[in-house]
This record gives C-alpha cells, sequence and structure tokens, in this order.
C-alpha cells in the first residue's frame, strides 16, 4: 500500500504561514479531496505534494519514499490545473503522446497506450482536432488523459471544473468517478466547492487559516461537524447557542435564548457528555426540520417550536422558509412533494409548526464570534454573546 503521508508539513511565505503542521495520510487508490475557502492553503498543499512548492518544514512521502525535495518529473505524481494547459499547436493525440515522446517509448507502444486512453475519456473520435476545436469539457478529458498516459502513483485534481457550466460539470464528476474507478491510482481533489467535494470524495479534508479542520467521510462532516466553520462551510446549517440545564443517559436538556427575552427548551442526542452549566451549540441542518400548521403530536424524542414565516425562497427543487422565533431565524428546506393536492401552500406572516428529532441536532462546544452572527444575520445569538452568557 502506497499510502501518502504529510509529515508536519508547513509552508511559509514571507512571514505568512500558508500551510501550519498538517500531519495526514492518504489511503492508496483513494479520492481524496482538500475543500475550503480561497487563501485556506488547499492549492499550496497540492503544489507541494507535486513538487512545485518545497516545505518551509515537513516531510511528504509516498509508501516509505521520502519525496519532500525531489523535482516534480521525479515523483511519479501528476496534476491537472484549472486551465487546462493544453499544447494549443498540437492535436489531441500529441497532446496524449507528449509525455511519452519525452520517454522515447517506441512509436507502436505510443499509438496503442493514447488510443486506449482515448477511449477512457471518451475522446477516440476526436484524436486529429486541435484544442481551439474544442469545448471546455473535452479540453478537460484530453487533460486528464495526457496526465494519466505515463501512468503516474499519484493524480492531482487543481479546481479541474470551476470554468465549467453547472451541468457540464455534475456529468464530469461523475466520468472522474468512473476514470478514478477504472485507473485505480490515488486521486487528490482540491476544491471551494461543497457538493462537488462531497460528491466525489471517499474522504475530505476541510481547511480554514492554513489548518486542516475536519476530515473524514464527507456524510461524517456533514452529519456532525466538529466545529462551527465546519457547520458553516459544508451546506447550510441553524446555529442555537444554549446552557445544559439537565444531562439524561441519551439526551440533554438545553435552555436557549428567543432574542425576545424570552427562553425555549431544546432536547439533543449527543457524542461526548456536555457539562451541565456548559455553553454549547447546536447545528440543525435546515431539511431536518419539518414544517406544518398544525401543531404535532407531542413525542418525548421530537422537539417542537412555534414561529411565524418571515420570507419565502423558491429554489426549484425546494423551498426554503425562513421562520421567526421569538427572534431568531430558522431556515426550514421543505421539498416540493404533493402528496394531497387539495393542500394549501403555507405563506408569509403565517403562524407555523417547527419540528425534528433531537439526534437531528449535533452538539459543538463552541460559542459563535460576533464576527460570525454578523454575518449570518443571527440577532438572538448575537444578543446572547453580548450580554456575556458566553
Amino acid at each position: 500500500m502506497e499510502n501518502i503521508r504529510l509529515q508536519n508539513l508547513s509552508k511559509d511565505f514571507g512571514g505568512f504561514n500558508a500551510v501550519s503542521n498538517v500531519n495526514l495520510e492518504i489511503k492508496s487508490g483513494e479520492l481524496y479531496s482538500f475543500l475550503g475557502p480561497s487563501g485556506c492553503g488547499k492549492t499550496t498543499l497540492l503544489r507541494m505534494i507535486a513538487g512545485f512548492e518545497i516545505p518551509t518544514s515537513g516531510k511528504i512521502f509516498i509508501g516509505n519514499t521520502e519525496i519532500t525535495e525531489l523535482p516534480p518529473y521525479k515523483r511519479e505524481v501528476n496534476t491537472i490545473f484549472q486551465n487546462y494547459s493544453l499544447f494549443p499547436h498540437m492535436t489531441v493525440f500529441d497532446n496524449v503522446a507528449f509525455g511519452l515522446r519525452v520517454k522515447k517509448v517506441p512509436k507502436a507502444e505510443i499509438r496503442d497506450r493514447v488510443q486506449e486512453m482515448l477511449v477512457l475519456v471518451k475522446m477516440q473520435d476526436q484524436a486529429l482536432k486541435y484544442p481551439d476545436q474544442m469545448s471546455g469539457g473535452q479540453k478537460q478529458r484530453v487533460a486528464i488523459a495526457r496526465a494519466l498516459i505515463n501512468k503516474p502513483r499519484v493524480l492531482l485534481l487543481d479546481e479541474p471544473l470551476a470554468a465549467l457550466d453547472l451541468k457540464l460539470r455534475q456529468h464530469m464528476l461523475i466520468e472522474l468517478m468512473n476514470i478514478h474507478d477504472v485507473v485505480g491510482i490515488t486521486f487528490i481533489y482540491v476544491t471551494h466547492d461543497q457538493s462537488e467535494a462531497m460528491s466525489i470524495s471517499d474522504t475530505m479534508a476541510v481547511m480554514n487559516g492554513g489548518n486542516i479542520i475536519q476530515s473524514g467521510p464527507p456524510d461524517d462532516i456533514y452529519e456532525r461537524p466538529a466545529s462551527i466553520f465546519s457547520a458553516y462551510f459544508i451546506g447550510e446549517t441553524n446555529l442555537i447557542s444554549g446552557e445544559v440545564k439537565a444531562v439524561h443517559e441519551d439526551y440533554v436538556e438545553l435552555s436557549c435564548p428567543d432574542g425576545a427575552d424570552g427562553y425555549f427548551d431544546i432536547d439533543s442526542s449527543f457524542n461526548e457528555l456536555p457539562a451541565l452549566g456548559s455553553q454549547i451549540t447546536l447545528s440543525l441542518r435546515p431539511e431536518k426540520i419539518a414544517i406544518s400548521r398544525t401543531k404535532p403530536r407531542a413525542l418525548d424524542d421530537i422537539n417542537i417550536l412555534k414561529g411565524v414565516i418571515e420570507d419565502i425562497l423558491y429554489l426549484g427543487t425546494h423551498t426554503q422558509y425562513i421562520v421567526l422565533v421569538g427572534k431568531l431565524k430558522f431556515r426550514v428546506f421543505s421539498q416540493h412533494k404533493r402528496v394531497y393536492f387539495d393542500d394549501k401552500a403555507l405563506d408569509w406572516e403565517e403562524p407555523v409548526w417547527l419540528f425534528w428529532h433531537d439526534s437531528d441536532t449535533w452538539l459543538i462546544e463552541e460559542i459563535p464570534s460576533e464576527s460570525l452572527l454578523e454575518e449570518k444575520g443571527n440577532p438572538a445569538l448575537k444578543r446572547y454573546v453580548k450580554r456575556g452568557k458566553a
């Protein structure tokens, strides 16, 4: 198994710490993603693995071989860039064959291997075209074929689909996953797009400020965020801050301010037992919340709140409701499914009930900063922090 290991890896640029003491192991054959906002260090990390940047400190291994200071051409690592980097004066065939010709591979073998690679990326009928005669998606396929022709141990992809439109990007994601399954080597994928990373990755790392904030399977990070940053960066969420007022065997009770000098109680399951009286934050995904004009039947494991619809946004596959509970805003996603065709749609300023299972909230032992509350527009949480309760 030729796992990739990053050991205490750091990179400074003139006093700016782009990557800070990263320790990570990527399994052989895995499709691994670095996800984060611009400037978080993900591309710098990729460039160090590729050999385009030398770490300030730390080591990089492929299997038992240290490659930290090897030049890129000796690493058996190829990179696909956002701009494709194809030779404009060469045909598709010649672009893909370039690496083999540099290695002075026999002509007959070049012909067979290029044809095999073009079949893999479904470009066998475009071999004589030039880059300016192709679409963005076709150029990306050629770039993939050229990167794989030399049989690298690792393929690095730096925002490879960013220049494509949404439909083509979604199609190319499926193609990339299929190609990965066929060739079986390690893919390391860099993106700022959360849905892209979640749909393509076996494992992903969420980065911010040069650090890996959380790593794991996409569903684990989405359902069980380790921090407020992870919760907000991976999709939409509602943050509810409160004080633990009772701890039971499999759930805790919290008292939460509503921003209007009132409080409401929420029950939540937990991963690690919080201390009685501690201030914690709950992450609650909008699609986990049911919304109804009729009060649901009270159950021990269901949270129920009453609010008023402030805004409604139609989003095609679903509608987003902004519901005020006191002054605390809840985002609620309601999928468009018509079971009863005579149902009357919910309307602005209508009183509604929100309810969800207590296991659908996730405890984060952080309190949001005022800057985050300003950005996300959550007046109840902002007031809570200002009062000094946190």
